[in-house]
């Protein structure tokens, strides 16, 4: 017996099935916008995990998972009478068209630019923030800072903050400066540690972190995915020092023998990637 292919389509019969008030399943029926959003976060993050492991048959299910969470979002709006996913569709395609005129210069869908009539990443760029600022203005989000997200990761909303007063013209011209700023900051929060101020230090701490993501923005180096990839890298020598322990716990051994383990194992990692 051939298992139906499903389409896209069947997502939303499938959605519908599941908030049936009568027949439905009761978790999905018990949720709503407010409860779904820490599943829509989970869902974000778990792409992210499958791209950057390279684990592309794993990133298709993940996409799956992450897509029903839109649709089903779209579901419990519809319900309230808020919008539709065909409003989401239409109102997303307005914005897209409107923010790529190099695309689309009539501003509509099926419109195309004059072959050779090209534009530079700078110009785009550009372009693409002035459009942007226009929207901002348009909603009453007319200050520097408007609309950047207040629950995303510190780092990234950091690395949001700096580059939009960048744009603004408030910003370090050389990275020799940035560096110099974090040094400045390492040196505020060892003061504060010293006067043993716990509010001081932990003010302190903010600001060097700050400076960090100013200093990792003017590397080119997205300071969240860096530290992701710093934890990454953290959790896989631990694992090597647990093996390295056979049937001893990290708890049983005196810190010079963890020390030499994870020594050990930071030589068997350059090891391999030489070998690479």
């Amino acid at each position: 017996m051939t298992m139906k292919k499903y389409v896209f389509n069947d997502l939303f019969y499938l959605i519908d099935r599941l908030r049936d008030p009568e027949l439905g399943c009761e978790w999905d029926i018990s949720q709503d916008l407010e409860t779904i959003v820490k599943f829509v976060l989970e869902e974000v993050y778990e792409v992210v995990d499958a791209v950057e492991t390279g684990d592309y048959l794993h990133l298709k299910e993940e996409l799956g998972d992450l897509l029903f969470q839109v649709i089903f979002m779209c579901k419990l709006a519809d319900e309230k009478k808020l919008f539709n996913f065909d409003e989401v569709a239409a109102e997303l395609v307005a914005k897209l068209v409107r923010r790529h005129p190099h695309v689309f210069p009539d501003g509509t869908l099926f419109s195309k630019r004059i072959i050779g009539d090209d534009n530079c990443l700078q110009q785009i760029s550009a372009k693409w923030e002035e459009i942007k600022l226009a929207e901002r203005v348009k909603k009453g989000q007319d200050q520097l800072l408007s609309n950047i997200p207040l629950a995303i990761p510190a780092l990234a909303r950091a690395e949001k903050i700096q580059k939009r007063t960048s744009k603004a013209g408030f910003d370090w011209d050389n990275v020799d400066k940035v560096f110099l700023k974090v040094k400045e900051e390492l040196g505020e929060l060892e003061d504060s540690m010293q006067e043993g101020n716990q509010a001081s230090i932990e003010e302190e701490f903010g600001d060097l972190l700050f400076s960090c993501v100013n200093l990792a923005r003017h590397l080119s180096i997205n300071s969240e995915q860096a530290l992701r990839k710093a934890n990454a890298k953290f959790v896989e020598r631990v694992c090597k020092v647990e093996a390295l322990c056979d049937t001893q716990g990290l708890t049983t051994l005196p810190s010079v023998d963890l020390e030499a383990l994870w020594q050990r194992a930071k030589l068997d990692e350059n090891n391999s990637n030489k070998d690479c």
